[in-house]
């Protein structure tokens, strides 16, 4: 039987999930003298979260990690589902889709490492970074052509919206 392309699951998309380390950044961790630890992330993956949330989307972040920083960037895009230190990313998945009766072949989760694994196999689009581990990839029905901090999060926000027909270059008026 011939596997469906990813294209086919985008229409159905009304969720994304998302990983932080790895994803909305690149992974790496710079650290100042007082040991505070620092990341990047990329503006146009933020411009695509906020027209997501602004089209109507749910939008979630579940991470095992725990800055506040990252907390403070997204809650400032508008994201208001925000889980981190999640040790068990399935129980905290499971939760919010739960909380907003959402299916999970209506959820695109992406994610790059290990931890990633167990969630990404029971939504219905799992997506990764070019960049991410290759048992990630292995289970990922589309790998970005961009690395974890540098769009990928956009990349896939992009694809969902042009096909749903919520990605029309009308953004004065949303961002007047």
């Amino acid at each position: 039987m011939e596997e469906k392309s990813y294209k086919e699951y985008l229409k159905h998309i009304t969720t994304f999930i998302f990983d932080v380390d790895g994803v909305l950044t690149d992974g790496t961790i710079a650290l100042t003298t007082s040991g505070e630890m620092l990341r990047t992330m990329h503006t146009k993956d933020g411009f695509a979260m906020k027209t997501a949330l602004l089209e109507g989307f749910h939008l979630c972040i579940i991470s095992g990690g725990s800055n506040e920083g990252v907390r403070q960037r997204l809650q400032g895009l508008g994201v208001t589902d925000i889980y981190l230190g999640a040790h068990n990313k399935i129980e905290q998945m499971e939760a919010y889709m739960a909380l907003h009766q959402i299916k999970p072949e209506n959820v695109l989760y992406m994610g790059d490492d290990i931890p990633d694994y167990p969630v990404m196999t029971r939504v219905g689009l799992p997506t990764c970074p070019q960049d991410a581990v290759p048992e990630i990839k292995a289970i990922s029905k589309y790998i970005s052509h961009k690395n974890g901090g540098q769009g990928c999060v956009r990349d896939v926000i992009e694809q969902v919206l042009k096909v749903q027909e919520k990605w029309n270059g009308n953004f004065s008026a949303k961002y007047d």
